[in-house]
């Protein structure tokens, strides 16, 4: 693609997370404004804008791409841009199941004698976050066989291994595989990471801005509704003293005599019981509306 000048037109390349993280990340995308289209044949998605190619890759490895300037800008774990050289622009707090971090954590068979992260020395350890095992060990002062997990890491203890550090969102998976938690290593969340020569052209910079200010914006909106509804003059303190709001409910006089138009923005979960109210105090169409995003 060229502009009028013949020169090629610049362009973004952005590295989305392949795996757990992949449905979300479109859902976000989204609600941010952006169509992306992923092929199960393709590690390529589309996506309606011009400015932008994406390329799906795994989470472990983005930060190293980024670094490298392989690609500008990506969606990534907190746990996988330790000790790399990258620019985190956003936290973006979602994950495959909750809107909360998830924790990596040393996790034992209900039955070891392993008790303290002391009783790790000279014990066999699997993970697939080797190098944040074997930093979190060498903090600890602690020599012990690290060998890497190329999946089902929660069913290697005790035969394969004696101890495992997993990543978790609710601990159900360890629990229903007999290993109970025995020290939590790091919470990490999901970030939006860019390279620094990407930062310090003024394009790229400004496009890169753009996107973190839709994409927590869209975040910002979760969980949350407008409200619009009409109320004379008469109902209006008491309709206001039932509004919560972000900061306080908009009101604008309409020019039918004596009647004022309320909005706000709740929580989705005080709704049900807000519009019963609100109707009992003189509220007349109330009108409920789904929010994309939210710029604070």
């Amino acid at each position: 693609m060229s502009d009028v000048a013949g020169a090629a037109a610049p362009v973004l390349r952005l590295g989305l997370p392949k795996g757990s993280l992949e449905a979300a990340t479109v859902e976000l995308f989204a609600k941010a404004g952006f169509t992306v289209s992923i092929s199960s044949r393709s590690y390529f998605p589309a996506i309606d804008d011009d400015e932008i190619e994406c390329m799906l890759i795994r989470p472990q490895e983005a930060a190293r791409y980024v670094e490298h300037g392989l690609l500008d800008l990506a969606i990534t774990g907190y746990d996988w841009i330790l000790k790399r050289d990258v620019v985190e622009v956003a936290e973006l707090v979602y994950s495959k199941q909750l809107r909360r971090p998830v924790r990596w954590v040393v996790a034992v068979p209900n039955d070891s004698p392993i008790r303290t992260v002391g009783d790790l020395a000279g014990k066999r350890i699997a993970t697939e976050a080797v190098e944040l095992t074997e930093h979190f060990l060498a903090d600890h002062g602690i020599t012990a066989e690290v060998e890497y997990s190329w999946g089902a890491t929660e069913v290697k203890p005790p035969y394969l291994a004696d101890a495992i550090v997993e990543v978790t969102e609710t601990g159900s998976s360890l629990r229903a595989n007999n290993l109970r938690v025995i020290h939590e290593i790091l919470q990490s969340t999901t970030r939006l990471i860019a390279n620094r020569d990407a930062l310090a052209d003024p394009w790229k910079r400004t496009k890169i801005e753009d996107i973190a200010m839709l994409l927590e914006a869209a975040l910002a909106a979760h969980g949350k509704s407008g409200l619009m509804l009409n109320v004379h003059e008469s109902n209006l303190a008491a309709v206001e003293g039932i509004l919560p709001s972000l900061k306080s409910p908009t009101v604008s006089k309409l020019q039918a005599e004596g009647w004022y138009a309320v909005s706000t923005i709740v929580g989705v979960e005080l709704v049900r019981r807000l519009i019963p109210r609100l109707k009992a105090a003189g509220a007349e169409d109330i009108v409920e509306f789904a929010l994309n995003k939210v710029v604070e």
